[in-house]
């Protein structure tokens, strides 16, 4: 089959490569998973024949995800929800209203959060070797550790694209086949730099879908072979049990690439489940980013309130669907603009000296009508609360912001919905930078790009305010031995552990502090420190002022 012509489309900024063929009434999209590039899939014959089948029972659909093939290089890599905007933007340049979502591994991840979101444009999903989440928990213990995932951060900078990367785990079947191996290095490289590569694997580790598989109603069918070394059969099993209408169906065989080995099985099962599907004309429910906002009592009230309001929703693209001089409700597509409006909002409100709270929640509600007995219970929440000058959001929601600029903080108190469900919150803000928190320490020597480093600042920084976490905590995480811990960071920064962790929380400390949010013991608390006073020591000999002092 000869390749067809590549064209171009603007996901907003930013430039995504399509190409279109097949002669099929069905449009079907076929999301890659880590790096693609869709010139050189047509340099591999056992990819092309499995293209070109599908092309005779549907009009197929591939594209570049930005940041990568032939897609536009970008300085950040892409949020699952800026994926999205991806594959919206790639069928409207089509003109498909509808289409089967064709997932591979982690683009199985992002079609199974399309298919929720945009239930109303997605005929099917159909997935193969798909993941909910990339690093071991003890409720998803298949994936890997972070010392497993720290070897292959490891391999990916020493050996981008050379036989050391071991590609044959992801095709046993073709490990003695030269040609092949060398097209697949190849069309890697083409794909991503290293150090693309590497912040890509980075992303994937934080993927975490589980909480909205239950939001997915599309009819899905799940394809996996059973010794697939890259993501468990378990793990599949596991989603199959959590989305309402999935069907599993298990193959022998180890390759984690659909288009080697028994691809035939594949193929026909696809084709019987692209002809026969019944979907529903129209679903009623979709997954919504709610965001809730309180203005907290306040004899300065603005006029220009709901202006600023408005004026931000709309940059954000969302939709304002409640508003009083007390509480407003707004709806997104997607986590990142709900948290990037509420930011904007939190700065315009502050500059205006007017305490604001908000909450973020993601729910799946009746198209246009968001506004159910759980929104108004979080309001509620979000009332008692009373966390002025704070975003709030679920874990769900925190999950979601992959590859976000942001930073999260374990809030002290857990949000319980009517259902009986019960969701951990976390306190959000723009992510300090690593040299920063580094530099911090007085007389640290910065190594910089050091990924083992950047485990260790993120484990911190999650659990600032959790005064328990400490070195053991730390370790455990990090799946390191204590010793391993003490050795590295002094290796890097002539600090230890628990010097380090102190550093971290008195700059957050000291940072809510300048902000004013808060008192000097409610910031002690924030900060994960149980008695002012000693709080008040710590600072001081670290800033040579004491909290108090600083604050007035």
């Amino acid at each position: 089959m000869k390749k067809p012509e590549t064209k171009y489309t603007k996901s907003y900024s930013v430039n995504v490569a399509y190409q279109v063929f097949g002669s099929g009434d069905i449009d079907l999209v076929y999301i890659p998973g880590w790096i693609s590039n869709i010139d050189l899939m047509w340099a591999c014959p056992e990819l092309v024949s499995f293209l070109s089948e599908l092309g005779k029972i549907a009009r197929v659909i591939l594209f570049d995800k930005r940041g990568t093939g032939l897609s536009d290089r970008v300085i950040e890599f892409p949020t699952l929800e800026e994926r999205m905007d991806d594959i919206r933007a790639v069928m409207d340049a089509v003109n498909a209203e509808k289409a089967v979502l064709f997932g591979h591994s982690e683009g199985g991840s992002v079609s199974a959060l399309f298919a929720a979101t945009y239930p109303n444009r997605t005929i099917s999903l159909i997935t193969f070797g798909i993941f909910a989440k990339r690093v071991y928990a003890p409720d998803y213990p298949w994936a890997p550790t972070c010392a497993e995932r720290q070897k292959v951060y490891d391999c990916i900078e020493k050996n981008w694209g050379s036989g050391e990367m071991n590609l044959e785990s992801l095709a046993p079947s073709k490990a003695d086949d030269t040609v092949f191996m060398d097209w697949l290095a190849n069309y890697f490289r083409s794909g991503a730099s290293p150090s693309a590569a590497l912040k890509l694997t980075k992303m994937n580790t934080q993927v975490d879908i589980i909480n909205i598989l239950d939001a997915v109603k599309v009819p899905t069918l799940m394809l996996q072979r059973r010794g697939d070394i890259d993501v468990k059969i378990e793990e599949g099993r596991f989603i199959e049990e959590r989305i309402e209408n999935a069907k599993l169906v298990e193959f022998e065989g180890s390759d984690h690439l659909f288009w080697t080995d028994n691809t035939q099985e594949v193929l026909e099962e696809m084709k019987s489940f692209i002809l026969n599907v019944k979907p529903k004309s129209v679903y009623e429910k979709q997954l919504y980013t709610i965001v809730v906002g309180r203005f907290i009592p306040s004899n300065k009230d603005n006029p220009k309130s709901k202006d600023i309001v408005d004026q931000a929703i709309e940059q954000h693209r969302g939709a304002l669907v409640h508003y009083n001089t007390e509480t407003f409700i707004a709806t997104f597509d997607g986590p990142s603009k709900a948290a990037n409006c509420s930011m904007d909002l939190m700065n315009a409100f502050r500059e205006l000296h007017i305490p604001l709270a908000i909450g973020i929640h993601i729910k799946e509600c009746i198209v246009g009508n968001c506004i159910s007995k759980e929104v108004l219970d979080f309001s509620t929440f979000m009332d008692r609360e009373s966390v002025s000058n704070q975003i709030l959001l679920t874990q769900t929601v925190k999950n979601l912001l992959v590859g976000t600029d942001l930073a999260f903080t374990t809030y002290k108190t857990i949000f319980k919905t009517v259902s009986g469900n019960s969701f951990l919150l976390y306190t959000v803000k723009e992510k300090i930078k690593q040299e920063a928190s580094f530099n911090a320490v007085k007389g640290t020597k910065l190594i910089h790009d050091d990924t083992f480093l950047e485990g260790v600042l993120q484990s911190i920084n999650t659990h600032l305010n959790n005064e328990c976490f400490g070195v053991e905590m730390l370790c455990r995480e990090l799946a390191v031995s204590e010793r391993q811990l003490q050795r590295k960071l002094k290796e890097m920064s002539q600090i230890s552990p628990n010097q380090l962790i102190s550093s971290m929380r008195l700059n957050f400390a000291k940072e809510l502090i300048l902000n004013r949010e808060g008192t000097i013991s409610e910031i002690a608390f924030k900060a994960g420190f149980s008695n002012p006073s000693y709080f008040s020591k710590c600072f001081k000999k670290k800033f040579d002022i004491s909290p108090s002092d600083l604050r007035n």
